[in-house]
């Protein structure tokens, strides 16, 4: 198989980003005169569910059993989570936030290459295109020919509705491409889709199930082996 695309994963994946949503959320719910505080060991909880409206929507549902929800809690949900992004786009810019090892040398060897580039993600398109102008330079959104993100698709992961929205974008079989994950979540996703699909573990999801994943790594500080076992002819 020669692999002519690689779809990515963001949070998690191309950068460790979920500490910083995390101290994030907590800095809306402060704000907002909410005595919340997600601290690690919930968090980890709370990741079982993708998306950070959902992720809001989910916490009040199952760990807030007394509290009442205000008249309007979509809209409640929405101006948290809107805040809550202000916040993280401002420690990306402020640098807090970098890309994982590796991962900026695995883009660079597959332009080189011609392999091409996509986003597939439930995070919302300002923390996308934050991190990667920080992370990659002011013009790099350009090197992915689809980025899917944020509620572009009904369902987020793990349905595969984001995978087959990117397929579609870029007009590629699923046996085209492999996919980099960090979560169950994600793999369950993008295997969904039919996407041959490597796991780059993080401190929030190394203990999930992997089951079905080509490969997993701890991080890509050995690329070479990460291109001998995804079967990457990179680098020329």
């Amino acid at each position: 198989m020669t692999i002519k695309a690689i779809i990515f994963d963001v949070d998690g994946t191309l950068a460790d980003t979920e500490d910083g949503h995390r101290k994030s959320f907590n800095k809306a719910f402060a704000e907002n005169g909410l005595g919340w505080n997600w601290d690690v060991a919930l968090y980890d909880k709370l990741l079982k569910v993708t998306g950070g409206k959902e992720r809001i929507k989910y916490f009040v549902e199952s760990f807030l059993t007394g509290f009442t929800k205000p008249e309007d809690f979509e809209e409640f949900v929405k101006h948290l989570h809107k805040v809550k992004t202000a916040h993280y786009t401002t420690m990306l810019r402020e640098g807090h936030i970098p890309l994982r090892p590796g991962i900026r040398q695995l883009i660079a060897d597959a332009r080189n290459s011609g392999i091409r580039l996509a986003i597939a993600t439930t995070t919302s398109p300002e923390n996308v295109a934050t991190l990667l102008q920080q992370g990659l330079g002011v013009d790099s959104e350009s090197w992915f020919e689809a980025i899917g993100c944020g509620d572009i698709v009904p369902h987020k992961k793990p349905a595969p509705d984001i995978y087959f929205w990117v397929l579609r974008k870029m007009g590629l079989p699923a046996a085209d491409c492999i996919a980099l994950e960090d979560s169950e979540n994600g793999l369950r996703s993008s295997l969904a889709a039919g996407i041959k699909t490597f796991v780059i573990l993080n401190r929030y999801t190394r203990n999930q199930n992997f089951d079905g994943a080509a490969g997993v790594f701890d991080d890509l500080n050995d690329l070479s082996n990460f291109y001998r076992v995804a079967g990457l002819p990179l680098p020329k």
